[in-house]
């Protein structure tokens, strides 16, 4: 069953709707859906679809001559093109009718072009000429982040203003995860977001009719679950040395989130570390993290894991091996992951409400446009008991913007089996006032997965919004 999707859809259909010609370029990170994206969107279309692989452009040529010959002239399929040129002519040459659109699709694009570095130059010279007037669209679609923004996007791609649309395909949001697992609790369906990170491909083997537990054992804590080695997997798919970026990733995941602190862990130069860690950005598995009202202050600039589902395998699995070889993967996850859980998501449902809030915000539902969210970092003075001041970190979770009227809301999240209490307000509160003064706070924010006290029954909540997980899936 095909599961969300529906604005990406739209715009492959717009295309597909023009007259003529029309070309879109879709990206993003492994197992997203892309490639399923591309399938649902061409059901009941006229079709080439090649998946190119890395088997050289010689072969890529021989395996897509055959795919297109399969579509066009099934009589000659097993006829030898020499070169990519002759295969492309006979396509614009087999396209007549123009009630009978045809969709050419390269899946992978990158493992073809990467090796024929002429390959986007003679796709642009068909698209300016051959097939300016044909009636048929192209979709060149790929995983490889960094080649496909640099080598078919930017400016200096042969192919550059070509297309009618681009789509970078994202993880899917907390909303459309449930999708996926439609009965489960709120509590639950956080918590499998959490676990896959939204990504399509894991999300589509959570099987809805077991339980949280059941799906998360069967695809992490067994010797042959899908996810129990997806990491090493991904990251042989994109480096070719994978010790050290298993090394930065283990250290990110641990919360070292600064260059400094990443090298020094890992006994790695600074530039050598940070050549590894934009590789890791361009592949979509670590991102820079800014504080929101100091984007340009660079010392105030963190390392953190984009997938939720790599914090989660690099939190519990190293540490499992030997128990899940040993096929006592359940009782590992019992005793030691369930309880954990919890603490886990802190993280995964702090992501959650800056999304709601984004999502809110855009309607005014807190006042004001918001047209952004993030989070805020820095110290805050202290006194010790004895009246000793000093500075502590302080972090305020949720920090949405307006730029139209400089306003700002606040939120602090716990994803805990304890209700909020007074004291978690009273410290957003204080915090809230070391924000940058460009910005005025309007309102604050409190999301919980377990209620609030009895406290904010008789509490002024005019400037208060209280908000529970489930009012995150409304």
């Amino acid at each position: 069953m095909f599961i969300g999707r529906k604005k990406e859809l739209k715009a492959l259909e717009s295309v597909f709707d023009k007259d003529g010609f029309g070309m879109t370029v879709i990206y993003g990170r492994r197992r997203v859906g892309k490639s399923t994206l591309i399938k649902e969107f061409v059901k009941n279309k006229r079709v080439i679809f090649y998946t190119a692989t890395k088997v050289g452009p010689e072969r890529n040529l021989e395996l897509f001559t055959k795919q297109v010959l399969d579509v066009l002239d099934p009589a000659i399929n097993e006829a030898v093109f020499p070169t990519i040129e002759s295969v492309l002519d006979l396509i614009g040459n087999r396209i007549e009718n123009k009630d009978d659109k045809i969709v050419l699709v390269i899946d992978e694009l990158p493992y073809w072009a990467e090796k024929d570095e002429s390959l986007l130059s003679i796709l642009q010279k068909y698209i300016d000429t051959a097939w300016l007037q044909k009636n048929m669209m192209i979709i060149l679609c790929g995983s490889t982040l960094s080649f496909m923004e640099k080598k078919v996007l930017s400016e200096k791609s042969p192919i550059f203003g070509r297309r009618d649309s681009q789509i970078k395909l994202e993880a899917f949001n907390y909303k459309d995860s449930a999708l996926f697992v439609p009965k489960y609790s709120a509590e639950n369906k956080a918590i499998c977001y959490g676990v896959t990170g939204g990504v399509a491909k894991y999300l589509a083997m959570f099987d809805p009719k077991k339980s949280l537990d059941e799906n998360i054992v069967r695809l992490y804590f067994n010797p042959d679950g899908y996810l129990y080695d997806e990491t090493r997997n991904l990251l042989t798919q994109e480096f070719s040395d994978i010790t050290l970026v298993n090394n930065i990733i283990e250290q990110v995941a641990s919360g070292e989130n600064t260059l400094n602190n990443i090298a020094s862990k890992v006994h790695e130069k600074d530039t050598t570390v940070l050549y590894s860690l934009e590789k890791l950005i361009d592949a979509g598995m670590v991102e820079k993290k800014k504080c929101i009202t100091e984007e340009k202050n660079k010392k105030k600039t963190q390392y953190v894991l984009k997938d939720h589902m790599f914090s989660f395998w690099y939190r519990f699995i190293p540490k499992a091996v030997s128990v899940i070889e040993m096929g006592q993967g359940q009782i590992y996850y019992e005793k030691i992951v369930k309880p954990q859980l919890h603490s886990f998501m802190g993280g995964v449902f702090e992501e959650m409400c800056r999304y709601y809030t984004l999502e809110q915000g855009i309607k005014g539902t807190f006042g004001s446009f918001i047209t952004e969210t993030g989070t805020w970092w820095g110290t805050e003075p202290m006194a010790d008991d004895d009246g000793k001041k000093h500075q502590q970190s302080a972090g305020i979770d949720v920090v949405g913007i307006s730029s139209v009227d400089k306003t700002a809301v606040c939120g602090e999240c716990k994803f805990k089996n304890e209700k909020i209490d007074k004291e978690i307000y009273e410290t957003l509160i204080r915090r809230s006032g070391f924000l940058s003064r460009n910005y005025m706070v309007t309102k604050y924010l409190l999301f919980s997965l377990s209620g609030f006290s009895g406290w904010f029954d008789k509490a002024d909540r005019s400037n208060l919004v209280l908000i529970t997980i489930h009012d995150l899936y409304i």
